[in-house]
């Protein structure tokens, strides 16, 4: 038995309302509510919240709220893993004990059920790993950043900056999709960023962090250019 958790806060200084503010056609954690749906992975899909009309809407997108969330786990400053191990213990102590859990977040219109189900899949498959989680590789090599520094620009990695792209090694990061843990990981002290975990590669043109107005723009334009139009071929049978 699986459980997804969303955690999803009422407040966002950047984008005000941003987890229910209308992305494209719908609010924006209803795409990650329905990816869980549509994978069919979850006994529970639980959104972790403090706003009533977040859980509202959560509701209507087919989502239990069966608490709302302490106000000690609602300000801007309480990371992802006590708001998610919050959610498992209430499911452990009034529902049942799932065997893996999916911390899914709020601003993930990109998310698709198969790699929600590679996740999962990876890791049963993996007894010596605690996590599995969607990374995604970085456009350009880190190893020829730049700072900008009194006036003009140095170099951050300078043994670095001159050689050639394909002489440098590929860094990847966080997609900021899903975390995948058995009930045991995610309740131990065990690091998700470490050695424990199994990469999920993601295609760059399905990732997109949602954090400022420059963020959302581009993420719409990127969801109708590549996820919307293969939503639409898909309906018109084409």
């Amino acid at each position: 038995m699986n459980l997804a958790i969303i955690p999803a806060r009422g407040g966002s200084k950047r984008i005000p309302g941003k987890n229910i503010r209308r992305f494209c056609d719908k609010p924006l954690i209803a795409y990650s509510i329905e990816a869980a749906k549509e994978s069919g992975l979850f006994e529970k899909i639980i959104v972790s919240t403090d706003s009533e009309e977040v859980a509202s809407i959560a509701k209507e997108f087919g989502a239990d709220v069966p608490f709302m969330r302490p106000e000690h786990l609602s300000n801007d400053i309480v990371g992802t893993r006590p708001v998610t191990n919050h959610a498992i213990e209430y499911c452990i102590e009034n529902m049942f004990e799932p065997e893996y859990c999916c911390c899914i977040y709020a601003t993930a219109p990109f998310l698709q059920p198969e790699y929600l189900r590679q996740g999962l899949e990876a890791l049963q498959q993996s007894p010596d790993k605690q996590f599995a989680f969607s990374v995604t590789s970085f456009p350009f090599p880190v190893q020829r950043a730049i700072k900008l520094q009194d006036g003009g620009v140095e170099a951050m990695y300078p043994n670095d900056i001159w050689k050639r792209s394909q002489d440098l090694e590929e860094a990847y990061h966080d997609a900021g999709q899903f975390y995948w843990g058995s009930t045991k990981a995610y309740l131990s002290d065990e690091p998700i960023f470490s050695k424990a975990s199994i990469p999920v590669v993601l295609p760059r043109h399905l990732v997109q962090d949602i954090d400022t107005h420059e963020d959302w723009v581009r993420a719409e334009l990127m969801y109708k250019a590549y996820v919307g139009d293969k939503a639409d071929k898909h309906k018109a049978g084409v």
